[in-house]
Parts: structure tokens; sequence; C-alpha cells
């Protein structure tokens, strides 16, 4: 029985590597489409092939990403003794860091 806080925390920093992937096709799918709409970012100009493309190629990516990422925490979850909400503010931010350590690169 997993009963330690860090075992949740190397399980997603192992889970958020492979994550930059989906991670930067979010962003970059907001930037050139609903935030250009918006006004607030710039379309790369060379992007002139529509969005729907990207739409076909970013959410199956996404949707597995994200059903990996659930069916670990959720297997762990019943093995561990943080509180619920704690286990899943941890399961929602850990995955983050290795994206944020190559922006900060």
């Amino acid at each position: 029985m997993v009963r330690r806080w860090w075992a949740p925390f190397l399980v997603n920093l192992l889970l958020g590597v492979p994550a930059v992937v989906p991670i930067w096709l979010v962003w970059y799918l907001l930037v050139n489409w609903p935030l250009a709409e918006l006004g607030w970012t710039v379309r790369e100009p060379t992007e002139n092939d529509g969005m729907a493309l990207w739409l076909v190629i970013v959410a199956p990516v996404v949707a597995v990403s994200g059903l990996i990422w659930w069916l670990a925490n959720e297997s762990l979850r019943r093995r561990t003794a943080l509180a619920p909400r704690s286990f899943w503010l941890l399961c929602g931010l850990v995955p983050f860091l290795p994206t944020a350590a190559l922006i900060a690169l």
C-alpha cells in the first residue's frame, strides 16, 4: 500500500514527460485559433490551411493522454493516504513541471 505523497508525485512527473506533446498541441491550437480570433495573439502567417486539420490531430492525442493520466491516477488514488483534494491537486499540477522546465530553458 502506497502511503507517501511522493509516489503520486513521481508517477505524475513521469507522465508529464510525454505530456509535453499534448500540452504543446493545445497551446498551439489556442494561440492560432480562438485567441487569434479575439485579437489577443497574432496567428502564425504560414498557418493558412485552417484549424479543422489541427482538431483532427489534437483531439485524439489529448484524449489518449488524458485517459492514460486518469487511469494511472485513479488506481493510485485508492492506494494512497492523501486526502482526495490534495491528491488531485498534486496530480493536476505536477505533469506541467517538465513543460515548465522546458520553457525555463
